[in-house]
């Protein structure tokens, strides 16, 4: 059997070339008014999707599928905990999911996994959950990918959320895209922004892309559930508790009876001398304007006078003058603090991205035109090796 290809009709094209700027595989090309397809072609659907006089179709058998309507369980936080604490990025995520849901006029659910975890329930319904599913198994009591993706499934395919969301921490990003494939729908990583497309019901999901230098905004416009992983740090929780009168809804997860291929052994405490970086509300980070490893005390000295954590840039973590634990940015942590100090970097994109949501900026450089200035609240330009030193003395002589 000869493999399927596109159906051209070649009346009906008018050569205006939408279909071979649409074609993500670069496979089609117009010569002489006539489409040619060349080797690589996947019947993604795209071009004709883009084709308005509709000279251009999928073969039977390849044909679209028509998306179904949505479904009823409306959207969902998985909610994140580690020995009986919620992390931040559940309260974070209910807080955006809560403002999805105006828009497209639907519930909103956490999901909680664990063993005698019912007390973070109402924490989540003051979060912004208008109820919790609440799956408690002893496998569950700590994390393997195989459990929580089997539960996860197994309660998508039975209450069939429209959106999933989670934080993109070691721990969603172990298992969530199990759960995607289960389903047989998309995900997008690591996003930092969200919007909806009241329309369509389509989750707009913004991501950095290409090193940080564009923002993708991605759909899923086919499949149910539209799912993404969101940075903690990135979004706020909701300022006001919302109303506490949602349901807790027990659930047995059947497909649990069967998981047991691996098996926890035990966790590792961090030893940590300073504010752990994700909870720090003063953050002083650090780029190649340090110059050396050594340097790097003088922001520790500033971080434990202003009670907060130290941050590096990817460059200065690259230089080996800090731990990658330390690293914001793209390919590091994202935060959130009260006040951002940034001192001797320059603010590239990558970096931003991880950092641009805190609530005051306070920037150091010697260069007027360094980037870091068009997010900074206030900036100081000039040696840092003059302007650090003096900073640690004035908040010396302020708290004696």
């Amino acid at each position: 059997m000869s493999p399927m290809t596109l159906v051209f009709d070649a009346e009906k094209c008018t050569a205006c070339g939408a279909c071979v700027d649409a074609c993500p595989f670069g496979v089609l090309r117009l010569k002489d008014g006539k489409l040619i397809t060349e080797e690589g072609c996947t019947l993604c659907g795209a071009c004709v999707e883009v084709c308005e006089p509709g000279a251009l179709a999928l073969p039977e058998a390849a044909g679209l599928q028509p998306r179904p309507g949505a479904p009823p369980g409306g959207l969902w936080v998985f909610a994140e905990q580690r020995h009986g604490d919620l992390a931040r990025v559940s309260l974070e995520l209910l807080g955006e999911a809560t403002r999805l849901a105006a828009d497209l006029k639907a519930p909103v659910a956490a999901v909680l996994f664990g063993e005698g975890v019912e007390a973070l329930a109402p924490a989540l319904l003051a979060g912004g959950a208008d109820k919790v599913y609440l799956v408690e198994h002893l496998i569950l009591r700590d994390f393997l990918e195989e459990a929580y993706a089997a539960a996860l499934t197994e309660l998508a395919r039975k209450f069939q959320p429209e959106i999933i969301l989670a934080g993109a921490t070691y721990l969603g990003r172990a298992f969530i895209p199990r759960v995607a494939a289960a389903l047989r729908t998309g995900l997008t990583a690591d996003c930092t922004g969200f919007a909806i497309d009241p329309e369509k019901r389509l989750l707009l999901q913004t991501r950095p892309a290409f090193g940080g230098n564009i923002m993708a905004t991605i759909i899923t416009p086919r499949t149910y559930p539209q799912m993404a992983t969101a940075r903690p740090g990135v979004f706020k929780p909701l300022a006001a508790a919302a109303s506490m009168d949602g349901e807790v809804i027990p659930v047995e997860a059947a497909s649990l009876a069967g998981v047991g291929q691996s098996r926890f052994l035990r966790t590792v405490a961090e030893i940590k001398e300073r504010v752990a970086l994700g909870a720090a509300e003063v953050i002083v980070a650090g780029g190649r304007g340090l110059k050396e490893a050594k340097n790097f005390r003088l922001l520790e000295e500033l971080a434990d006078l202003l009670g907060g954590a130290v941050g590096a840039t990817r460059g200065a973590v690259d230089a080996g003058w800090a731990p990658y634990a330390l690293q914001i940015g793209q390919t590091g942590k994202t935060v959130s603090p009260k006040l951002y100090v940034a001192v001797g970097l320059s603010g590239a994109a990558q970096h931003l991205v991880g950092m641009q949501s805190s609530d005051f900026i306070v920037a150091v450089n010697k260069d007027p035109q360094a980037p870091i200035f068009k997010v900074a609240d206030v900036g100081l330009v000039g040696d840092l090796f003059e302007i650090v030193p003096a900073l640690i003395q004035e908040i010396k002589k302020d708290k004696s």
